[in-house]
């Protein structure tokens, strides 16, 4: 009886395993949608959300064309210009910018030794590479994100506690914010 029962204790929890994952992104992605088609007042679901993936790539490809790369150097401009507008705008740009786009920064992962005494190491990116400006010659700076978040830290390390790591920048992300559950897997 007790090994029945334990049977059907592990059937329940690999149930669990497989339909929670699936059924949170499910909710997720429904109250995305129906916010999306609430604040755009449209009543049929997932119409919001196809007309703003629609202008967004519109509005990708207007800012590749030569002739609106000049509207788009001169918005930057007036925007940079403002003192609050110019922290928030250039902030989230440069963010986005460093996953999307030519310049992204996530690409050079390293591993970090953070405490030599108790051999301490984390997973992080590489953001810049010469600090010379700063008068910080052997430093770099290197971002560690956060396990489940959209945070981490950003450290100014030297670069003898720095180990660049043969893997990709996605696949080094994932592996970090998954909380190293997500192994080293090549995206397909």
């Amino acid at each position: 009886m007790e090994t029945n029962f334990r049977k059907i204790i592990r059937y329940f929890f690999s149930g669990m395993l497989f339909i929670v994952p699936v059924a949170a992104t499910g909710y997720v992605i429904f109250i995305s949608f129906s916010w999306l088609d609430n604040l755009l007042g449209i009543p049929y679901p997932g119409v919001g959300f196809v007309i703003i993936i629609a202008a967004i790539t519109v509005f990708g490809y207007l800012t590749s064309n030569l002739a609106f790369q000049t509207l788009t150097t001169w918005f930057d401009h007036i925007v940079n210009r403002i003192p609050m507008v110019k922290l928030i705008y250039s902030s989230i740009k440069d963010l986005i910018g460093a996953f999307v786009g030519d310049k992204k920064k996530f690409n050079k992962p390293v591993l970090v030794l953070l405490n030599k005494e108790n051999n301490l190491h984390q997973i992080g990116f590489v953001t810049q590479s010469d600090l010379s400006e700063l008068g910080l010659k052997d430093m770099i700076s290197v971002y560690l994100p956060h396990a489940y978040n959209f945070s981490g830290d950003h450290f100014v390390i030297s670069k003898d506690r720095v180990t660049p790591l043969n893997i990709s920048g996605p696949v080094a992300m994932k592996y970090v914010v998954s909380g190293g559950v997500s192994g080293f897997a090549k995206e397909q």
